[in-house]
């Protein structure tokens, strides 16, 4: 399969150069001018892997890493600035940014934390937690080699919490996450979804842990 790449670079000189080696290595490139339109085409696209550059128009980069890392199935990201500070770095880091490449920098070393980012994102592909596999290829889910049958919204729910596992979601947070933001029914729709994830999952899924007053969260 291959791997689909969002270049996010205002300078157009440096988006033309990057889209060539990145398409020279094999990989399928969508390219944006500016934050906005960054979370367009990530939409569009679907992206395994974003490289975006934190000062951009409209909206900066960290804001666009935040929203990104919000969706139920995030893609990798490496940050690239010209900024070099480590505040800048671990700013960039907190977020959820996977590296970080700072201007100027060759190709081929960005070629090469690609690589190795996309590398490390395919073995996460497959996750195993509290006795539950999720196979985010396939968008499985086994117990134990036998597969379960989870509804879509029972499937991303699971990844959501299993992405953070031991972190507490609010109601709220898993709606937005799994449900998607333009979901207009109650947050209370998702303990629905867990009593019935639950079952399917039968003993592991003692492992969704209720946290009363606020919501649910996986055990590690």
């Amino acid at each position: 399969m291959r791997r689909r790449i969002l270049l996010v670079e205002d300078d157009p000189k440096t988006s033309g150069t990057v889209a060539l080696y990145l398409q020279r290595e094999g990989y399928d490139v969508a390219t944006a001018e500016d934050g906005v339109q960054a979370l367009e085409v990530a939409r569009e696209s679907d992206p395994h892997l974003v490289v975006l550059d934190l000062m951009l128009p409209r909206m900066d980069g960290l804001e666009v890493c935040r929203t990104l890392r919000e969706r139920a199935n995030p893609p990798a990201i490496i940050m690239v600035t010209a900024r070099s500070t480590e505040d800048d770095k671990l700013t960039g880091l907190d977020l959820g940014a996977d590296d970080y490449v700072t201007k100027p920098f060759s190709p081929r070393e960005l070629m090469a934390r690609v690589r190795a980012v996309l590398r490390r994102a395919a073995e996460e592909d497959v996750v195993e937690l509290a006795g539950i596999t999720i196979d985010r290829t396939r968008r499985e889910v086994r117990i134990a080699d036998a597969g379960i049958a989870v509804t879509p919204t029972e499937y991303r729910l699971l990844d959501v919490l299993a992405r953070a596992a031991g972190r507490t979601f609010t109601r709220q947070e898993l709606v937005e996450r799994a449900l998607g933001e333009e979901y207009e029914g109650l947050d209370r729709t998702v303990d629905v979804h867990v009593m019935n994830l639950r079952k399917k999952l039968g003993e592991a899924g003692k492992a969704i842990v209720t946290v009363f007053g606020v919501g649910y969260k996986l055990a590690r």
